[in-house]
Protein backbone atom coordinates (compact mmCIF):
# COMPACT_ATOMS: atom_id res chain seq x y z
CA UNK A 1 0.00 0.00 0.00
CA UNK A 2 1.43 3.67 -0.83
CA UNK A 3 0.55 6.72 1.17
CA UNK A 4 1.63 9.64 -0.13
CA UNK A 5 0.86 13.45 -1.00
CA UNK A 6 2.04 16.14 -3.14
CA UNK A 7 2.84 18.91 -0.44
CA UNK A 8 3.30 22.50 -1.22
CA UNK A 9 1.99 26.03 -1.33
CA UNK A 10 0.07 27.08 -3.41
CA UNK A 11 -1.27 23.18 -3.90
CA UNK A 12 -4.78 23.26 -4.61
CA UNK A 13 -3.79 23.57 -9.14
CA UNK A 14 -1.07 20.51 -8.59
CA UNK A 15 -1.71 17.96 -11.33
CA UNK A 16 0.72 15.29 -9.03
CA UNK A 17 -2.69 13.97 -7.30
CA UNK A 18 -4.16 12.85 -11.08
CA UNK A 19 -0.63 11.51 -12.38
CA UNK A 20 0.24 9.21 -9.28
CA UNK A 21 -3.45 8.14 -9.20
CA UNK A 22 -3.63 7.33 -12.65
CA UNK A 23 -0.05 5.67 -12.56
CA UNK A 24 -0.55 3.03 -9.47
CA UNK A 25 -4.45 1.94 -11.39
CA UNK A 26 -2.30 1.21 -14.08
CA UNK A 27 -0.03 -0.74 -12.16
CA UNK A 28 -2.17 -2.70 -9.94
CA UNK A 29 -1.05 -0.97 -6.83
CA UNK A 30 -3.03 -0.01 -3.78
CA UNK A 31 -2.77 3.69 -2.84
CA UNK A 32 -3.53 6.83 -1.68
CA UNK A 33 -2.39 10.73 -2.87
CA UNK A 34 -3.44 13.41 -2.00
CA UNK A 35 -2.39 17.19 -2.63
CA UNK A 36 -1.79 18.95 1.12
CA UNK A 37 -1.24 22.59 1.48
CA UNK A 38 2.17 23.36 3.68
CA UNK A 39 3.46 26.77 3.24
CA UNK A 40 6.87 27.99 3.86
CA UNK A 41 8.72 26.70 7.82
CA UNK A 42 5.67 23.89 7.81
CA UNK A 43 7.43 20.99 7.04
CA UNK A 44 8.65 19.85 10.10
CA UNK A 45 5.59 20.22 12.16
CA UNK A 46 3.77 18.39 9.22
CA UNK A 47 6.34 15.40 9.22
CA UNK A 48 6.02 15.08 12.94
CA UNK A 49 2.10 14.37 12.26
CA UNK A 50 2.94 11.47 10.17
CA UNK A 51 2.93 7.57 11.15
CA UNK A 52 4.85 4.74 10.30
CA UNK A 53 2.10 4.10 7.14
CA UNK A 54 3.11 6.90 4.98
CA UNK A 55 5.41 5.61 1.54
CA UNK A 56 6.72 9.13 0.20
CA UNK A 57 5.82 13.07 -0.43
CA UNK A 58 6.39 14.89 -3.35
CA UNK A 59 7.33 18.44 -2.53
CA UNK A 60 6.91 21.70 -4.50
CA UNK A 61 7.71 25.12 -3.50
CA UNK A 62 8.45 26.24 -1.14
CA UNK A 63 9.44 23.11 0.66
CA UNK A 64 11.97 21.78 -1.61
CA UNK A 65 15.48 23.53 0.15
CA UNK A 66 13.70 22.76 3.45
CA UNK A 67 12.98 18.47 2.87
CA UNK A 68 17.54 18.97 2.64
CA UNK A 69 17.88 20.44 6.09
CA UNK A 70 14.74 18.11 7.69
CA UNK A 71 15.48 14.84 5.94
CA UNK A 72 17.38 11.90 8.16
CA UNK A 73 19.44 11.30 4.73
CA UNK A 74 20.40 13.56 1.76
CA UNK A 75 21.31 11.96 -1.54
CA UNK A 76 24.91 13.31 -3.34
CA UNK A 77 22.27 14.57 -5.78
CA UNK A 78 19.88 16.59 -3.68
CA UNK A 79 22.73 17.54 -1.73
CA UNK A 80 24.52 19.23 -4.79
CA UNK A 81 21.85 21.44 -5.77
CA UNK A 82 20.36 22.03 -2.33
CA UNK A 83 16.75 20.80 -3.51
CA UNK A 84 15.42 17.68 -2.73
CA UNK A 85 11.08 17.19 -4.11
CA UNK A 86 11.24 13.83 -3.67
CA UNK A 87 11.28 12.42 0.52
CA UNK A 88 10.61 8.48 0.99
CA UNK A 89 10.50 6.56 3.80
CA UNK A 90 12.73 3.24 4.08
CA UNK A 91 13.66 1.80 7.73
CA UNK A 92 11.43 4.32 9.38
CA UNK A 93 14.18 6.97 8.06
CA UNK A 94 12.99 9.81 5.45
CA UNK A 95 15.46 9.77 2.89
CA UNK A 96 15.90 12.86 0.69
CA UNK A 97 16.44 13.15 -2.98
CA UNK A 98 15.87 14.96 -6.58
CA UNK A 99 13.98 14.01 -9.49
CA UNK A 100 13.33 17.02 -10.94
CA UNK A 101 17.05 16.54 -12.22
CA UNK A 102 16.45 13.37 -14.15
CA UNK A 103 13.01 14.93 -15.04
CA UNK A 104 14.59 17.50 -17.43
CA UNK A 105 17.04 15.14 -18.92
CA UNK A 106 14.39 12.47 -19.41
CA UNK A 107 12.33 15.53 -21.47
CA UNK A 108 15.22 16.63 -23.08
CA UNK A 109 15.66 13.41 -24.38
CA UNK A 110 12.65 12.28 -25.48
CA UNK A 111 12.25 15.63 -27.67
CA UNK A 112 15.80 15.01 -28.96
CA UNK A 113 17.33 18.10 -27.55
CA UNK A 114 21.00 17.75 -26.60
CA UNK A 115 22.39 19.54 -24.02
CA UNK A 116 25.22 21.34 -25.28
CA UNK A 117 27.36 24.18 -25.95
CA UNK A 118 25.37 27.43 -23.87
CA UNK A 119 22.22 26.95 -21.93
CA UNK A 120 20.68 29.69 -20.27
CA UNK A 121 18.89 29.13 -17.40
CA UNK A 122 16.31 31.65 -15.99
CA UNK A 123 15.88 31.64 -12.86
CA UNK A 124 18.02 30.88 -9.67
CA UNK A 125 15.69 28.90 -7.32
CA UNK A 126 15.37 25.08 -6.32
CA UNK A 127 14.12 24.00 -9.90
CA UNK A 128 16.76 26.63 -11.65
CA UNK A 129 19.44 24.37 -9.87
CA UNK A 130 17.81 21.15 -10.76
CA UNK A 131 17.99 22.17 -14.75
CA UNK A 132 21.85 23.03 -13.72
CA UNK A 133 22.49 19.96 -12.43
CA UNK A 134 20.99 18.16 -15.44
CA UNK A 135 23.21 20.55 -17.46
CA UNK A 136 26.54 20.70 -15.79
CA UNK A 137 29.35 18.75 -17.58
CA UNK A 138 27.21 18.53 -20.98
CA UNK A 139 26.85 22.42 -21.70
CA UNK A 140 30.22 24.32 -22.14
CA UNK A 141 28.63 27.48 -20.45
CA UNK A 142 25.50 27.48 -18.27
CA UNK A 143 24.34 31.84 -17.85
CA UNK A 144 21.85 31.98 -15.16
CA UNK A 145 19.57 35.20 -15.94
CA UNK A 146 18.38 36.34 -12.08
CA UNK A 147 16.65 39.22 -10.73
CA UNK A 148 19.30 39.37 -7.48
CA UNK A 149 22.41 38.12 -6.57
CA UNK A 150 21.16 36.64 -3.67
CA UNK A 151 21.17 33.00 -4.85
CA UNK A 152 24.57 33.03 -6.61
CA UNK A 153 26.66 31.14 -3.86
CA UNK A 154 24.40 28.18 -4.27
CA UNK A 155 23.80 28.31 -7.88
CA UNK A 156 27.90 28.16 -8.02
CA UNK A 157 28.23 25.18 -5.88
CA UNK A 158 25.64 23.56 -7.84
CA UNK A 159 27.61 23.85 -11.49
CA UNK A 160 30.64 21.84 -10.88
CA UNK A 161 32.19 21.08 -14.11
CA UNK A 162 30.47 23.87 -16.74
CA UNK A 163 32.02 27.35 -17.00
CA UNK A 164 29.42 29.55 -15.34
CA UNK A 165 28.02 33.45 -15.49
CA UNK A 166 25.24 35.35 -14.11
CA UNK A 167 23.51 38.15 -15.76
CA UNK A 168 20.33 40.35 -14.48
CA UNK A 169 17.49 40.57 -16.93
CA UNK A 170 18.88 44.03 -18.49
CA UNK A 171 21.11 40.61 -19.78
CA UNK A 172 18.80 38.52 -21.09
CA UNK A 173 19.27 39.27 -24.80
CA UNK A 174 22.19 36.49 -24.01
CA UNK A 175 19.27 34.41 -25.06
CA UNK A 176 20.57 35.06 -28.61
CA UNK A 177 23.19 33.46 -28.30
CA UNK A 178 21.82 30.18 -26.30
CA UNK A 179 21.71 26.32 -27.60
CA UNK A 180 18.99 25.89 -25.32
CA UNK A 181 16.87 28.09 -22.99
CA UNK A 182 15.12 26.81 -19.74
CA UNK A 183 12.61 28.83 -17.44
CA UNK A 184 12.14 27.78 -14.41
CA UNK A 185 10.57 31.57 -13.64
CA UNK A 186 7.10 31.96 -11.84
CA UNK A 187 4.00 32.57 -13.89
CA UNK A 188 3.70 36.21 -15.36
CA UNK A 189 8.07 36.76 -14.72
CA UNK A 190 8.83 36.07 -18.63
CA UNK A 191 5.62 38.10 -20.02
CA UNK A 192 7.65 40.77 -20.77
CA UNK A 193 11.24 38.95 -22.00
CA UNK A 194 12.62 40.88 -25.15
CA UNK A 195 13.10 37.96 -28.06
CA UNK A 196 14.95 38.30 -31.55
CA UNK A 197 12.87 37.71 -34.33
CA UNK A 198 13.91 34.39 -34.56
CA UNK A 199 14.79 31.95 -32.48
CA UNK A 200 17.13 29.05 -32.96
CA UNK A 201 17.32 27.71 -29.15
CA UNK A 202 14.66 25.39 -27.94
CA UNK A 203 12.82 26.67 -24.79
CA UNK A 204 11.69 24.45 -22.09
CA UNK A 205 9.20 26.31 -19.68
CA UNK A 206 9.14 24.72 -16.81
CA UNK A 207 5.56 25.90 -16.01
CA UNK A 208 2.14 24.07 -17.32
CA UNK A 209 -0.22 26.14 -15.67
CA UNK A 210 -1.19 28.56 -17.17
CA UNK A 211 -0.31 27.25 -20.70
CA UNK A 212 0.63 28.49 -23.07
CA UNK A 213 2.63 31.55 -21.46
CA UNK A 214 3.03 34.23 -23.06
CA UNK A 215 6.66 33.61 -23.80
CA UNK A 216 5.97 29.97 -24.79
CA UNK A 217 3.68 31.34 -27.68
CA UNK A 218 5.90 33.97 -28.93
CA UNK A 219 8.74 31.63 -29.08
CA UNK A 220 6.62 28.95 -30.82
CA UNK A 221 5.71 31.61 -33.11
CA UNK A 222 9.12 32.49 -34.06
CA UNK A 223 10.46 28.69 -34.94
CA UNK A 224 11.55 27.45 -32.22
CA UNK A 225 10.66 24.43 -30.03
CA UNK A 226 8.91 24.35 -27.12
CA UNK A 227 8.85 21.98 -24.15
CA UNK A 228 6.11 21.95 -21.63
CA UNK A 229 6.26 21.86 -17.64
CA UNK A 230 3.97 18.97 -18.08
CA UNK A 231 6.50 17.12 -19.48
CA UNK A 232 8.71 17.79 -16.73
CA UNK A 233 6.05 17.04 -14.07
CA UNK A 234 5.71 13.71 -15.47
CA UNK A 235 9.27 12.51 -16.22
CA UNK A 236 9.94 13.61 -13.16
CA UNK A 237 6.57 11.87 -11.34
CA UNK A 238 7.93 8.70 -13.13
CA UNK A 239 11.24 8.51 -11.16
CA UNK A 240 9.18 9.61 -8.03
CA UNK A 241 6.70 6.72 -8.94
CA UNK A 242 9.22 3.92 -9.26
CA UNK A 243 10.97 4.99 -5.80
CA UNK A 244 7.73 5.09 -3.65
CA UNK A 245 6.09 1.56 -5.80
CA UNK A 246 9.26 -0.21 -5.80
CA UNK A 247 7.98 -1.49 -9.08
CA UNK A 248 9.90 -0.92 -12.35
CA UNK A 249 7.35 -0.25 -15.25
CA UNK A 250 8.05 0.71 -19.20
CA UNK A 251 8.48 4.43 -18.81
CA UNK A 252 7.41 5.06 -22.53
CA UNK A 253 4.14 3.76 -22.39
CA UNK A 254 2.98 5.57 -18.88
CA UNK A 255 4.62 8.87 -20.40
CA UNK A 256 1.69 8.23 -23.11
CA UNK A 257 -1.14 7.11 -20.57
CA UNK A 258 -0.04 10.38 -18.44
CA UNK A 259 0.66 12.90 -21.03
CA UNK A 260 -3.12 11.74 -22.23
CA UNK A 261 -4.82 12.81 -18.93
CA UNK A 262 -2.84 15.54 -17.67
CA UNK A 263 -4.13 17.08 -21.18
CA UNK A 264 -7.35 16.29 -20.53
CA UNK A 265 -7.51 17.90 -16.91
CA UNK A 266 -5.77 20.88 -18.52
CA UNK A 267 -8.26 21.34 -21.46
Amino acid sequence: MIKAAVLGSPIAHSLSPLLHTTAYKELGIAHSYEAIEVGSGGLADFLATLDSSWTGLSLTMPLKEEAVVLADSVDELATQIDSANTLYRRNGKWNATSTDVIGFTNALDMHEVPIKGHVVILGAGATARAAAGACDGLAEHITVVNRSIKRIETMSETVQHSELSFVDWSGASVIEDADLVISTTPAGVTDSLQLPSHVRAPFFEALYKPWPTIASSAWAKRGGLVIDGLDLLIHQGIAQMEIFSGVTFDHSQMYTLLRGVGISALN
